[in-house]
């Protein structure tokens, strides 16, 4: 298990080479256990008097480490493997973190103004297939209470989705090989991210879905105009079951059309408004339709298909989120500051991406060698954990994971499809007992 912690985290420069090896070893005991608490997931005191010495470098009488000096070695190995796809989709989206109730200083309101916590706005990378290659950027704040007059003080939230996709037009200049694609929800629907992105030539292409049925320069709306037209279409797809949603199939009709909007300063932006309309949804269930904007043309029913299944993987920074309160359980943490926090959420924001990753390689790349990411023992312990035989040679990548998620509560019926993140962290916590166990045993029989 720390193998990957040390690929990960190996260009890490915290300027003391002790502080380098304890976030390898802080990562790979998260995770080992994600959902334990930090002296659980260190096993004794000493490992963990050492985590928490290691967040209190987060203080400027320490060395004043950011969540940036613990993620920078993340990117570059994220970066790296973006250059080896055509097309990349980099996900924008944000996230509540709760911490209500617990005294941490530096947190803020947060959608109530009475409860605390703070906010996480990531950029996810995964490929078209759903692979997730890891996190670029992010952002961590805690929002000003409001003023008397009701305002709050403090930079624009929305700059976040500007500034976002102005950091991945400058990872695109650096990468001429790989198409990026900014792909986020309502919230980016902002004129001037499009204004920001013509003027820089458009080195990213962008997708947004839109919230606001904008004005045209003739008067009319730009949803009615799109509809106006000939459908180009129809599409189907298995939308997975999501809270309070089970799995179903989903047949939509599609538009799409060049619209000009006015750019806000005389003149106009040329944009392709899609719509997604489901057709024949079934009864009780509100039907799906998604209308989008992107700078790319859409001139065919397959182009249109693309740009469809690209905004689809947006659900992928959703499961991100999942793994990372749910599976890690990071608004559980109790490190009396914000800033010790943004240390232990930069780890676990890897962690969590390494959890997403294993279950998509088992989907996207399933005839992969299980040794590709998982030693010798891990893979065996799963099969002996299930007490069924162990394979002669290395077997493929689904059958581990199918078989660790089993240990967390997959059923594995041919019914059941693919397993979901939730068992193959229950699955993962059950092995690494068991690995650490027989590597213990070996010791003492060695020493004998």
């Amino acid at each position: 298990m720390e193998a990957w912690a040390m690929e990960e985290f190996a260009g890490a420069a915290l300027g003391d080479e002790r502080l380098n090896q304890r976030l390898v070893k802080l990562a790979t005991r998260f995770a080992d256990k994600p959902t334990a608490s930090i002296p659980g997931a260190c096993g004794d005191w000493s490992e963990t008097q050492a985590a928490y010495r290691f967040f209190e470098q987060s203080s400027d009488r320490k060395r004043a480490l950011g969540w940036q000096d613990i993620l920078a070695p993340h990117m570059a190995c994220t970066e790296a493997r973006m250059r080896q796809h055509p097309v990349v989709l980099c996900l924008q989206d944000t996230t509540e973190l709760d911490f209500n109730g617990q005294e941490m200083a530096g947190l803020g309101p947060l959608s109530h103004e009475a409860q605390r916590g703070m906010y996480l706005h990531p950029t996810y990378v995964v490929t078209p297939d759903r692979e997730p290659l890891g996190v670029t950027d992010a952002w961590m704040w805690a929002r000003e209470a409001k003023g008397e007059d009701g305002q709050r003080p403090g930079i624009l939230e929305s700059r976040r989705w500007i500034e976002g996709y102005q950091r991945i037009a400058e990872t695109a200049r650096e990468m001429p090989g790989t198409r990026l694609v900014y792909v986020a929800d309502p919230e980016a629907d902002i004129l001037e991210l499009m204004q920001c992105a013509h003027q820089r030539g458009t080195p990213a292409d962008w997708l947004i879905r839109s919230q606001h049925n904008r004005g045209l320069p003739d008067g009319g709306k730009l949803w009615a105009s799109v509809l106006a037209g000939a459908p180009l279409g129809e599409i189907e797809f298995m939308m997975a079951a999501r809270q309070g949603q089970a799995a179903r199939e989903v047949r939509q009709q599609l538009w799409a059309s060049p619209i000009r909007l006015p750019d806000g300063r005389g003149g106009q932006l040329s944009v392709t408004c899609l719509i997604a309309r489901e057709i024949s949804a079934p009864a009780g269930c509100k039907p799906v339709e998604w209308r989008l904007l992107t700078n790319r043309a859409a001139e065919s029913l397959a182009a249109v298909v693309e740009l469809i299944d690209w905004y689809r993987c947006r659900w992928e920074i959703e499961t991100f989120f999942h793994v990372l309160k749910n599976g890690c359980r990071v608004e559980a943490l109790q490190l009396g500051s914000v800033a010790k926090l943004e240390l232990a959420l930069a780890v676990y924001l890897v962690v969590s991406w390494r959890l997403a990753r294993l279950v998509q390689l088992g989907r996207t790349h399933p005839d992969l060698e299980a040794s590709v990411l998982f030693t010798e023992t891990e893979w065996k312990g799963a099969y002996i954990l299930a007490k069924k035989a162990i394979p002669k040679t290395a077997p493929s990548i689904r059958e581990v994971v199918r078989q660790i998620a089993m240990l967390g509560g997959f059923l594995g019926r041919k019914s059941d499809g693919e397993p979901g993140v939730k068992t193959l962290w229950l699955g993962m916590q059950r092995l690494r007992d068991f690995v650490e166990g027989m590597e213990h045993m070996q010791v003492i029989y060695n020493a004998k």
